[in-house]
């Protein structure tokens, strides 16, 4: 990398003012990775003892929701799927081993790590896909909705509290992340009841989500790749696999914990340009 090339460069491009800035950074700017258009996901089921048939993903948010007292998120979106298919297909159903699903809770074991709902989502996405590719997009889709869905969008027939939380775009999969934002939108605080509902509401949103998908990949149905994240294909053209930096490997949303200063907005471009293969 010839820095003293690119620092005079820069150097001149800052006297010659703000406009010339912008110019060489769109000009230096690596191109974002394509994003993968809505496609059919193809899965072939395999024999194998952890059968599936659709359930009905209204009754499957209503049973999450009812057993979230029980063990929490993780645990509620996992016995609302498994508690069904034990009754259609018995063992090895029955059998499931579902309380140790109960460390989810709180971004596992309280540590605010990555939301329950989602863990035990691909929980469920493994134990009744046997295809790692399909488990993946599935669960890239999954995650990617969260992300950038406002919610909670569920209303329990029986509501544990009576109250209905509005709706917050998390802009993360992690548990703290994705509450501190509700609670910064909301104005609840984390200790509060009414986050504790929403938490119980979303659970119920996810186990909705992931019992939909199950249902289209079963029924040859699915559609893959209808969300994405524009700023994480932005982040990785410089430090994905494919870029000179290739120091990340990620999907999740980069802007949740790193925001883009005007420095690095406006130089990075152009110190990646003059960066050695």
């Amino acid at each position: 990398m010839d820095r003293r090339k690119a620092m005079k460069i820069t150097a001149g491009v800052i006297a010659g003012g703000g406009a010339g800035l912008l110019t060489l950074s769109q000009a230096f700017k690596p191109k974002s990775q394509l994003q993968a258009a809505p496609h059919k996901l193809k899965f072939t089921p395999t024999e194998s003892n952890w059968k599936y048939e659709p359930l009905d993903p209204s009754v499957t948010a209503e049973l999450a929701y009812q057993s979230y007292s029980e063990g929490s998120c993780m645990y509620a979106t996992v016995t609302s799927i498994i508690s069904q298919l034990a009754e259609k297909f018995g063992e090895p159903f029955v059998s499931f081993p579902t309380h140790l699903f109960k460390y989810g809770h709180g971004g596992i074991g309280g540590y605010g790590s990555v939301c329950g709902t989602l863990n035990g989502a691909a929980a469920l996405i493994g134990l009744l896909i046997t295809d790692k590719n399909v488990q993946d997009q599935m669960i890239t889709d999954l995650f990617q909705w969260y992300e950038k869905e406002p919610l909670p969008e569920f209303r329990p027939q029986k509501a544990n509290f009576e109250f209905s939380p509005p709706t917050a775009v998390s802009n993360s999969v992690l548990c703290h992340a994705s509450n501190t934002n509700w609670s910064k939108q909301s104005g609840y605080k984390i200790s509060s009841k009414e986050r504790k509902e929403r938490c119980r509401r979303l659970t119920a949103d996810v186990a909705k989500k992931v019992t939909a998908a199950l249902n289209e990949i079963h029924t040859d149905a699915y559609i893959a790749g209808i969300h994405s994240n524009e700023t994480v294909s932005t982040c990785v053209a410089c430090h994905g696999g494919d870029g000179k930096l290739d120091n990340t490997a990620v999907k999740m949303s980069c802007n949740s914990c790193h925001s883009e200063s005007i420095g690095h907005r406006v130089f990075s471009d152009v110190h990646y340009k003059f960066m050695k293969e």
